[in-house]
């Protein structure tokens, strides 16, 4: 039963009602020869021949009418299940209030329009969320779910689909020696004041955005603590510090003559995830993470 296609139920109910090979690829948008393929596969899973094929005519063995009568109920409520779930799905109304961080790239842009066509009727809500409170604001229930740096680790949240993998730069004022540099290493971090975030945070989350320590294990001079990404970004073209950022946002944020956005190599690359409620979700969060999910599959298709 794993391995049972679909497909194959549909051609026989089809060839069934039509008993023409032709007439029945026709109405399954499919060649002659294809509907004979899969009845043969149906066949071959079940161990007998459903359908007698002469010359002149095309009829149902007696195992086949037996099947067929045992079929086609089970293939009508499960079509309906189907269209009942279709049908609750397009219904889905209210509101639905995503969180995100840092900047709306493309990617997530076309998720969010692509769940405002499937769900015409449900309203959409995006709030910037501070980058000091990542996990806050769902938690809250101020938003349903976030679009968040990773990672995450929380009992009460869960992640969703995960998307956006970026290579990390550093941002550094336009003053600062490395700001015409082509890219600079991971160790070379140790030379830098890395600007760090605000302890409402969770700290393995804080660290993993402003790392204490080079991958070699050199220290990394902390610098000014901020609430936001625009207090980072303030305070990175004061020549404060220097800041960790992925690279579509540093691409947002580029039009800043006062900030350079220098390559990283060596750092793992930075990721984004949905973060959901665990357990008491909204349906219209669930349903946006699918959507999601879907949009993933097709750009990597």
């Amino acid at each position: 039963m794993s391995s049972l296609d679909i497909r194959e139920l549909e051609a026989f109910l089809v060839l069934a009602e039509e008993l023409h090979f032709g007439r029945a690829g026709e109405r399954l948008y499919v060649s002659q020869s294809r509907v004979s393929q899969l009845l043969r596969s149906l066949e071959g899973r079940i161990g007998a021949p459903l359908v007698e094929r002469t010359s002149r005519r095309v009829g149902l063995t007696p195992l086949g009418e037996s099947f067929l009568a045992s079929l086609r109920p089970a293939y009508d409520a499960l079509r309906g299940a189907v269209d009942e779930a279709r049908a609750a799905a397009r219904s889905l109304d209210g509101v639905l209030r995503i969180g995100f961080q840092g900047t709306v790239d493309d990617y997530l842009a076309r998720a969010i329009t692509g769940f405002e066509e499937r769900f015409p009727q449900c309203a959409i809500e995006v709030a910037e969320i501070a980058l000091s409170d990542p996990f806050g604001p769902v938690r809250r229930k101020e938003v349903d779910c976030a679009v968040v740096l990773l990672p995450v680790a929380e009992d009460d949240l869960r992640l969703g689909p995960v998307f956006s993998r970026q290579p990390q730069t550093l941002a550094v004022s336009a003053r600062h020696p490395l700001a015409r540099r082509a890219s600079v290493s991971a160790e070379e971090l140790a030379g830098c004041r890395l600007i760090g975030i605000q302890d409402s945070a969770p700290e393995y989350w804080r660290l993993a955005q402003a790392p204490r320590e080079t991958p070699g294990g050199l220290p990394i001079p902390a610098g000014p603590l901020v609430n936001t990404l625009q207090e980072g970004l303030s305070l990175t073209a004061a020549d404060r510090g220097a800041m960790l950022l992925c690279r579509s946002t540093a691409e947002y944020h580029g039009h800043r003559g006062s900030i350079a956005f220098v390559p990283v190599e060596g750092l793992p690359d930075s990721l984004l995830g949905v973060v959901l409620r665990r357990g008491n979700g909204t349906p219209q969060a669930e349903a946006f993470a699918q959507v999601v999910a879907e949009t993933l599959a097709e750009g990597t298709a």
